[in-house]
C-alpha cells in the first residue's frame, strides 16, 4: 500500500480512496491523525541528546567532515 507524504497509508486505487473518503465522512470509519508531530518531537530530543553525548573533540571531527563533505560537491 502506498504512503502518504508524512507517512500515512493510501489506497492505490482512485476508487478505493474515494470509498474510503466517503467512509471516513459518513463515520463508518475512524479518520487517523498523523503521527508526524510525535516523529518531530522525538528527533528534536535525540538531537539534544546525541549532542549532550558528544565529546568536543568528537563534534569537531564530526563537522569537519561534514564541512569536507560540503565542498566536495
Amino acid at each position: 500500500m502506498p504512503k502518504g507524504p508524512k507517512g500515512e497509508k493510501r489506497h492505490a486505487d482512485t476508487v478505493q480512496n474515494a470509498m474510503l473518503i466517503g467512509r471516513i465522512a459518513t463515520g463508518e470509519v475512524e479518520d487517523t491523525p498523523s503521527k508526524a508531530p510525535n516523529r518531530a518531537k522525538g528527533g528534536a530530543v535525540g538531537g539534544k541528546a546525541r549532542a549532550g553525548a558528544l565529546s568536543p573533540e568528537r563534534r569537531s571531527e564530526i563537522g569537519k567532515k561534514a564541512a569536507q563533505k560540503r565542498w566536495e560537491s
